[in-house]
């Protein structure tokens, strides 16, 4: 990290404050460096700089308030002075997050959280700087910037109360901002505020940033750092838990549930990823706005939770499909906000510079989509609820709604799970298969005989026009090509695993769809596959846990370790990965990605049974 001058990275206060460049200083890293915070509510990513380089607040789909990510402004950081290597950990089990520089004269850490129990309205961001050995000078710099770096700090006031108690107050466009821990900070002009420290070996320094879109409580200055710190570890125990007996890599499986966690809102509702604009391709046009709740990635969540007995976030996942199916019945959009509500119509923001090879827009199309498969996702989540006896009145009333809608919409083109051009893709009318045999198993009588007819002509309406000379599925009527995603029927139940159609399809994507044991959605053209687009990490955990399905157990662990090994150093994933530069691409972190690892955890256990289908289709 280069600070303006030599003066400033050697000590004293900024003599310029005005011309802090923060968009400079923190300019954007490869995304494998990037940590990631949650509160179910809201999430930051933070870089190796210790800068907060990516938050939105109050909500997921709020404007950011610090963005030099994407190339905007405001930015949170904590960052030693002078040379320095950078490293980090999390607690076990949570998104508590510990930096570590080792410096010319000293190693320092900085722990960093969102304080937990969590608000709708307001973000409380803690950090604790500790010194572990020799001595170290810190450069703390806080600007908030509301709407995408648009609006500026103002009303900046400095109250004491008592001899310890000093807050920082201020507004940023419609929010307000308290600050704790930083007395001796200055600024300069319309600067950020800069703090520096001296600490040596046992020294430490608390802060806490509270940014609310509600008026500040009265006695917004009584901030006890301890007790905010043992609250938000207390609450990681609450809401992470224990992974199964067994499981594989309970390391990671313990962080993929924490990430699961922390990007579920109290509403139930899950964010697909903390963050947007993040390019899967540079300058492809491929950058898109994650921050909502997608029906299909909380199944996948929800279906990974349960196999390791984690029902806190199962039953929110359950209550969060079921109350979107009777909100909306067949109009169900493919996602919504975190807390149930419509997603933004989608804006380009042109002041922004963008990541990298990106450019930035906000608010996403999909939820103007139609998406039939997510109606087939929904009747395997609510099987699984009935199967642990979990599925209350109003999740069966879910339920025949979705069937319903399968009944009325099941021959219609539809976007798919890959969000593209509407077909009647296979993959969706599969998954209605899987998820009618799912809910009929668990239905009465006469009921289960109507679903497993409508789940065996819609198996025969897909093998008649999707079933390709070869004998694997195809795309689509029109779309001759082979796709991972079809290797999700077999997984769930639409028919056997052992099924001549299922073998080839394997079969198939594993001659035309991996390379080196990194699996790719489908070909988009005849370039090589690593030219077109990143290896796509769902699809290897997909392709891993239908290599068990067949008894494979040494193919599907390769393909396991594989993928579990494509992160950045944090441990996050993201949707894609870069084989040849060895690089996440797009947003971060992806929940689908890190559901499937959750699943293949248990799935891939020694001793685990493969599931299988309960009838054979025709």
């Amino acid at each position: 990290m280069a600070w303006p001058s030599r003066p400033a990275r050697t000590g004293g206060a900024l003599a310029d404050q005005t011309d802090l460049d923060l968009r400079r200083l923190f300019a954007p890293h490869v995304l494998r460096d990037y940590a990631f915070i949650g509160d179910g509510e809201r999430g930051a990513l933070i870089g190796p700089d210790g800068d907060v380089a990516w938050m939105c607040a109050p909500a997921w789909e709020s404007d950011a308030v610090f963005s030099t990510l994407i190339g905007g402004a405001g930015a949170y950081a904590v960052t030693p002075e002078g040379r320095y290597t950078w490293g980090g950990y999390y607690d076990r089990a949570s998104l508590v997050w510990n930096g570590r520089w080792v410096t010319t004269d000293g190693t320092v850490e900085c722990r960093d959280a969102l304080a937990l129990p969590a608000s709708a309205h307001t973000a409380v961001i803690l950090r604790r700087i500790r010194v572990l050995e020799g001595s170290v000078r810190m450069r703390v710099v806080l600007d908030v910037r509301a709407g995408f770096g648009q609006q500026p700090m103002e009303g900046l006031s400095r109250a004491s109360h008592g001899t310890d108690e000093v807050v920082w107050a201020g507004r940023s466009g419609p929010l307000s901002f308290h600050w704790w821990g930083a007395p001796e900070a200055t600024r300069a002009g319309d600067g950020p505020l800069v703090l520096t420290l001296k600490l040596t070996a046992g020294e430490r320094r608390d802060l806490c940033l509270q940014i609310s879109d509600r008026p500040p409580r009265r006695r917004s200055h009584d901030v006890r750092f301890d007790a905010l710190w043992a609250a938000t570890e207390a609450g990681w125990r609450r809401e992470t838990g224990r992974v199964a007996d067994g499981a594989l890599a309970v390391h990671d499986a313990e962080q993929a549930l924490a990430v699961l966690s922390g990007l579920t809102s109290s509403a139930g509702g899950m964010a697909a990823a903390a963050t947007m604009s993040m390019p899967e391709r540079a300058r492809a046009g491929r950058n898109y706005d994650y921050r909502y709740a997608w029906i299909r990635d909380q199944c996948y969540a929800g279906r990974a939770a349960v196999k390791h007995g984690q029902f806190r976030l199962f039953d929110s996942t359950v209550a969060f499909v079921t109350n979107r199916l009777l909100a909306d019945g067949p109009d169900l959009k493919p996602t919504y906000t975190t807390r149930g509500g419509a997603v933004p119509v989608e804006r380009a923001l042109p002041h922004l510079a963008g990541y990298p090879g990106g450019s930035d827009r906000a608010g996403n199309r999909a939820d103007r989509q139609f998406q039939l498969d997510i109606f087939g996702e929904a009747l395997e989540l609510f099987a699984l609820a009935a199967g642990h006896d979990r599925l209350d009145s109003a999740g069966w009333r879910a339920a025949r709604l979705a069937v319903e809608t399968i009944s009325r919409r099941g021959s219609e083109p539809d976007a798919g799970i890959w969000e593209i051009d509407n077909e009647r893709w296979a993959h969706s009318r599969l998954t209605c298969v899987g998820g009618l045999r799912a809910i009929a198993a668990h239905a009465p009588p006469s009921l289960a005989r109507r679903w497993t007819d409508l789940a065996d002509a819609m198996l025969a309406g897909v093998t008649a026009d999707c079933l390709h000379p070869s004998g694997r599925w195809q795309r689509a009527p029109q779309d001759p090509r082979v796709d991972a995603a079809l290797l999700l029927p077999a997984l769930r139940g639409a028919l056997p695993p052992g099924d001549p159609r299922s073998l080839a399809t394997v079969a198939a994507v594993e001659a035309e769809l991996v390379q080196d044991d990194y699996v790719y959605r489908f070909r988009h053209d005849s370039r090589p596959l690593g030219e077109a687009e990143g290896a796509f990490l769902l699809c290897g955990f997909l392709l891993a846990l239908a290599r068990q399905s067949l008894g494979d157990d040494v193919g599907a662990r390769a393909l396991f370790e594989r993928g579990r090994a494509s992160c950045g150093s944090p441990g996050l994933f993201a949707e894609e990965f870069d084989v040849d530069q060895r690089q996440l691409r797009g947003n971060l972190p992806q929940a689908f990605v890190h559901a499937l690892l959750l699943e293949c955890c248990v799935a891939l256990a020694p001793g685990h049974a493969p599931q299988t289908a309960t009838r054979q289709g025709r």
